[in-house]
């Protein structure tokens, strides 16, 4: 067990010792050492965890061997090392199954330049887990929003550009009002340590001192992660953001960055400032009604979205609602079922996104429109993203349906609580299925009433066209050569993972719920 507790710490630095040694290697080097890097953090993280479900604790490892305030630390337990293993499987089947779409992406000589932000943002991620510093949580945040924006614009499209700046400069806000809570907490406790801050922040709630200092402290941090996490009124930057990188960029940010600001979030509320804190600020009533707001705004967004990926982006938003709606209920019911569904939705969102790569850009369209009859051409990725929708939607055997049922569950007995959220779950849910639902029959739309559709357009329009079509020809069957799922068996595989990832959090969802349980019991 001892050698165990260096994993956290070698997770960490394997991940940022891969992003300085890709910046030597060449393009296709770089990509497998960040795969092998990915797959071992992935085999060190499911080892903690199995050691920490198994011993019920958690330990704290002092970095350098030295305590506070000389050393910084570490924490380490079943909850942070379930994530842990969330954020490496993820990033891993992104890399392993969007490998392909790299080439077609981005320009050669950048390929280096891609993986090392992949091993930055992972890192930081990992950082913001297993962290129990607050300002070592805030350098690691600033790492992961340089190593988004840079995700974002490696493409070097003009659009791509304009959405990274955008991005950087709300996210820039968000670590600002974070920056400013920390040194207001310090001020207040004298302590940056999550357990040092938690016993201090005690004894000002029983003495009654700086309570109003205390709540300004608490909104400023929850705005400043809510703000990066994308939750609405805050979400002007996800559309872009996902909508124009490339497939392996879009999957991480959506499935792990966001999330990794809401576990932040979360450890703050629990680990940091107490769940006592937290109730008498009232700031769970206003992560409450965000939720729920985001739930229905979130899918009235992706209904009338006619961008695929933009639509894709837009339901994010709905799903980030979900989690907050959890946490504002405040019980350790509804926080479980907010973590359970930020492991469903990062896995289904990283689905969405790769599964659909290969006829989005097998049709050079984006628009849901030009989706029609493309799953008989691209039989197994349609297959797949169809699975991923239908979990979003919470049909039963599939992750989004457990989460959902948790969420209500959770909701129940709360009072006009509960009849809102059930409310919201069940109008969010109509929503889903009728933009998600939509996709997946465009799919699959026969061909013949396709073709029946296409002999009503005029014989002048085929004429103009014809030309056009025939000169393009040549270029469109090159490019399909470089298509994610074409005669890459790695691409298949990684999709494949996902797709029984999620049948795993459907059908074997107990053991996963005991884990969280167990980790935000020792959480506090």
């Amino acid at each position: 067990m001892e050698f165990i507790r260096n994993f956290p710490f070698f997770s960490i630095m394997l991940c940022m010792f891969c992003a300085i040694i890709c910046s030597v290697l060449r393009r296709k080097a770089a990509q497998y050492f960040t795969l092998a890097v990915l797959f071992t953090v992935m085999i060190l993280s499911g080892a903690l965890l199995y050691n920490t479900y198994n011993d019920g604790g958690s330990f704290v490892y002092y970095m350098g061997h030295f305590p506070a305030p000389w050393g910084n630390e570490i924490r380490g337990g079943c909850l942070e090392a379930i994530f842990a293993l969330f954020i490496s499987t993820v990033a891993f089947l992104s890399v392993l199954a969007g490998g392909k779409a790299i080439e077609y992406d981005i320009e050669d000589k950048k390929e280096n330049l891609f993986f090392i932000l992949v091993c930055l943002m992972t890192s930081s991620l990992l950082a913001m887990c297993y962290t129990n510093d607050l300002f070592t949580g805030y350098v690691f945040i600033e790492i992961n929003t340089i190593a988004g924006c840079g995700l974002i614009m490696v493409r070097q499209l003009g659009k791509s550009i304009v959405t990274a700046v955008r991005y950087m400069v709300i996210s820039m806000l968000g670590s600002g009002l974070f920056l400013i809570g920390v040194t207001l907490l310090y001020t207040l406790t004298g302590h940056l340590l999550m357990s040092n801050i938690q016993e201090s922040v005690k004894e000002l709630i029983s003495t009654g001192d700086y309570g109003m200092q205390l709540t300004i402290v608490i909104g400023l941090m929850t705005v400043g992660l809510a703000i990066k996490a994308g939750l609405f009124p805050f979400h002007l930057w996800i559309p872009d953001a996902y909508g124009q990188s490339n497939v392996i960029s879009s999957s991480l940010l959506s499935s792990t960055v966001s999330k990794g600001y809401i576990f932040l979030l979360i450890k703050i509320y629990f680990r940091t400032l107490g769940l006592e804190a937290i109730e008498k600020s009232g700031v769970l009533n206003v992560c409450f009604a965000l939720g729920i707001v985001a739930m229905i705004m979130g899918s009235v967004l992706a209904l009338n979205e006619k961008s695929f990926r933009r639509m894709i982006a837009f339901s994010s938003i709905a799903q980030i609602g979900y989690i907050f709606m959890g946490i504002g209920i405040g019980t350790k019911e509804a926080v479980t079922a907010a973590i359970f569904h930020i492991f469903a939705h990062g896995l289904t969102k990283s689905l969405l996104f790769i599964s659909s790569s290969e006829f989005t850009e097998g049709s050079h369209s984006k628009s849901i429109d030009d989706l029609k009859s493309l799953g008989y051409k691209y039989r197994y990725s349609a297959l797949c993203y169809s699975i991923g929708a239908f979990s979003i939607v919470g049909f039963p055997l599939l992750g989004g349906f457990i989460s959902k049922l948790l969420l209500g569950g959770a909701a129940i007995g709360h009072g006009p609580m509960q009849w809102i959220a059930l409310l919201a779950l069940a109008v969010s849910t109509i929503l889903n299925a009728v933009y998600f639902l939509r996709t997946v029959v465009y799919l699959f739309i026969p061909k013949e009433h396709l073709e029946d559709s296409n002999k009503s357009a005029t014989l002048g329009d085929h004429d103009r066209d014809a030309e056009h079509v025939e000169n393009n020809e040549t270029e469109k069957s090159e490019k399909l050569l470089l298509l994610p799922g074409m005669h890459c068996p790695r691409y298949v595989i990684g999709i494949t993972a996902l797709v029984l990832l999620n049948f795993l959090l459907g059908l074997c969802s107990g053991p996963i719920i005991d884990i969280i349980e167990q980790g935000l019991e020792v959480f506090e």
